[in-house]
């Protein structure tokens, strides 16, 4: 069984109120999640001689999660990833977004969901947050009721995401942790090696945004089918690290999508996902400015997201699979982050 313990963690700037944090605890994990942005601000795993590390990116206090930072542990919407050119039309109608990541709009825009106050509710193993997006936030069309529920069963960490919408938008909601299963701080994740269970990716052009072509992994750098140790495996292929889409089971079952072993600790981490793709992101953009939990510095290449979730730009891509909610539907996606010792 799971415990569960509730504190205060910060107040938010001119009375924006009192950021929670709330620590899940099982006989293998301990997570920290706070009411800002739904996010996991600590994941302790212990490794194969039973000592506990912090697996996760972050900072120790709520200033630093009010900063400008990469997206470190929040959830992601009403659209997670790249929109091209922050436009999309529903029904006939164009809407227009920020452009916050030249030329396109990111993340959910310039204040997403990982920019707000949600409202928290206790759950026996877990805690469950809701928030109304209004008609209009970020240039979305129609109201968004949205329920994210993060839940500990023993070693498995489960979120499930929720929304119903008053009128016809675009949904894709993912969380954006950062993992290093060598610990947070440790300064790379080449020795990490990385399976993600995928026949296809999505090449990519100069800005992110997906070309529209479902290509094979076969015979590519992208073919990690089979395991392969991160550092050796970017420079055998001469790639500054992994920013891309891959396309797995298109069923809304419960199928694996990756595994990540660090053979040092013995940490295993393994998604599964109801979602069709998961971005895999080696932390490219980390440039060692942020001073993260215990005065760490995050490096380029110090952590990688999976972050389950429909393709990118789905929204202008028609042969991508759906990414409208529609009035009447109901958004639900979950992803299990299953942590072991091998």
């Amino acid at each position: 069984m799971a415990s569960v313990t509730r504190a205060a963690f910060g107040e938010l700037p001119s009375g924006g109120g009192t950021v929670e944090k709330f620590q899940l605890q099982s006989d293998l994990l301990r997570v920290d999640i706070i009411s800002w942005g739904c996010t996991i601000t600590a994941l302790e795993v212990k490794d194969r001689q039973g000592r506990a590390s912090d697996v996760v990116l972050g900072f120790a206090e709520l200033e630093g999660y009010l900063q400008k930072q990469p997206y470190f542990g929040p959830v992601i919407g009403r659209v997670a990833n790249r929109i091209a050119k922050g436009t999309f039309k529903v029904d006939g109608k164009e809407y227009h977004l920020a452009i916050n990541k030249e030329p396109n709009s990111l993340h959910g825009g310039v204040r997403g969901f990982d920019k707000v106050l949600w409202t928290p509710r206790v759950l026996s193993n877990g805690v469950q947050f809701s928030r109304v997006s209004p008609d209009g936030e970020e240039g979305y069309p129609g109201e968004l009721k949205v329920w994210v529920t993060y839940t500990l069963d023993g070693g498995e960490l489960v979120v499930n995401y929720r929304a119903q919408a008053s009128q016809a938008t675009p949904v894709n909601l993912t969380n954006h942790s950062y993992f290093n299963l060598a610990g947070q701080g440790s300064p790379n994740i080449y020795d990490h090696e990385v399976t993600i269970e995928a026949d296809t990716y999505l090449p990519v052009d100069e800005t992110l945004i997906p070309i529209g072509e479902v290509a094979p992994v076969q015979g590519t750098a992208f073919d990690l089918r089979k395991p392969v140790e991160l550092g050796k495996h970017l420079q055998d292929f001469h790639l500054n690290g992994f920013d891309h889409n891959f396309c797995l089971k298109g069923s809304k079952e419960k199928h694996f999508c990756a595994r990540v072993h660090h053979a040092a600790s013995g940490r295993v981490l393994e998604v599964y996902t109801t979602q069709p793709g998961v971005q895999f992101y080696t932390g490219n953009f980390l440039d060692g400015t942020l001073k993260g939990k215990n005065g760490a510095v995050y490096p380029k290449h110090s952590g990688f997201c999976l972050e389950t979730q429909n393709w990118p730009d789905a929204v202008n891509q028609p042969h991508f699979p759906p990414v409208l909610l529609r009035p009447g539907e109901e958004y639900d996606h979950t992803t299990w982050f299953k942590f072991s010792v091998a």
